[in-house]
């Protein structure tokens, strides 16, 4: 098969040819695709240099599948143009409640993927994360509630804003003065409770997202409080998540669903050291579970601590499964 990346040069879109390296998939020619300034430039893939070519002169017909991560505004222009020559996968968030969009994370609802008509959309890095551990405990309890606390690394919000994290620090160690282009406040060695724009009653659009995806995605039911918070950290977003079932629980029968959920790990030990940090997780292919504890105030209710790598499971490792299981399916 033939399939092809837009905004191949990004922060994901070079996570996606990585990925791209290590899975099963057969590719016979992989285009790379991004800005009138890219192009011309070279890529590796499977050893091999690849000329990227610019968007605007790109035919969409070369390619079976096509990963696009590039943002929203590529996504609302170019989607649409590439959905009537390929089958797209969108990054962005630009077609993530579009009711006619089947919003999809491989390990969580495949089935959604017979519902597409030519455009998949990839959910929030922070939603995939979370709805790994969720959905077999939801099969299994029933969840009612969940409040959620996020502590997202900078990498989510591009490369620039990766870079003003590294270029803050040095400020800040060389007692200069520091100012913040891509961020609302100094973002190293500092938290800011605020990422993307503000909606109503106070919560961000990251929050509602989190929210109106869980939604959509798992169960329309299920009651969710979100509260987003950029932190001082590459890659790899953490989450620490309270979640409260219908009935009463067996904790051991929660930690053993935990341990055979698809592609997680649960990493629990009761000692120092004995769980997952973003460090260890970057560049894993894993969402890594720790923390797992009754919540002493609710008997219906656990605590868990849920660390993934934002630009692989939740961006370009969750595209190329969705990529993986519509080969697959066609093969039935």
């Amino acid at each position: 098969m033939n399939l092809a990346i837009i905004g191949a040069t990004g922060n994901v879109g070079r996570k996606t040819i990585e990925v791209l390296e290590k899975s099963k998939l057969k590719i016979d020619n992989l285009y790379l695709v991004a800005s009138r300034k890219s192009a011309g430039k070279k890529l590796k893939f499977n050893k091999k240099d690849l000329t990227i070519e610019q968007l605007e002169k790109y035919d969409f017909s070369k390619a079976e599948i096509t990963i696009f991560a590039a943002g929203s505004e590529i996504a609302k222009v170019w989607a649409p143009q590439a959905a009537k020559k390929t089958i797209v996968i969108d990054n962005s968030k630009y077609f993530r409640m579009d009711n006619n969009v089947p919003l999809v994370v491989a390990e969580v609802n495949p089935n959604d993927l017979k519902l597409h008509k030519n455009i998949i959309s990839n959910p929030n890095c922070s939603t995939i994360q979370l709805l790994l551990p969720l959905k077999p405990l939801h099969d299994e309890y029933n969840i009612k509630r969940v409040v959620v606390s996020t502590y997202q690394a900078v990498s989510g919000a591009g490369k620039e804003a990766e870079d003003e994290l590294f270029s803050q620090t040095k400020e800040y160690l060389d007692n200069k003065k520091i100012t913040s282009k891509n961020f609302t406040k100094q973002i190293a060695f500092n938290l800011i409770p605020h990422i993307d724009a503000f909606v109503e009653d106070g919560y961000t659009k990251e929050e509602w997202k989190m929210e109106n995806e869980t939604k959509k995605i798992l169960d329309n039911k299920i009651k969710l409080s979100a509260t987003c918070v950029r932190v001082p950290v590459r890659t790899s977003h953490s989450e620490s998540v309270n979640i409260e079932f219908e009935k009463e629980y067996d904790l051991n029968k929660v930690i053993e669903i935990l341990k055979n959920a698809p592609g997680c790990k649960v990493i629990d030990e009761h000692k120092d050291g004995g769980y997952i940090t973003p460090v260890e997780a970057e560049g894993d292919f894993l969402t890594f579970i720790s923390r797992i504890r009754k919540d002493r105030s609710n008997s219906k209710a656990i605590n868990i601590w849920v660390v993934s790598d934002n630009l692989l499971k939740g961006a370009a490792l969750n595209s190329v499964q969705i990529a993986e299981r519509l080969i697959e399916k066609n093969k039935r």
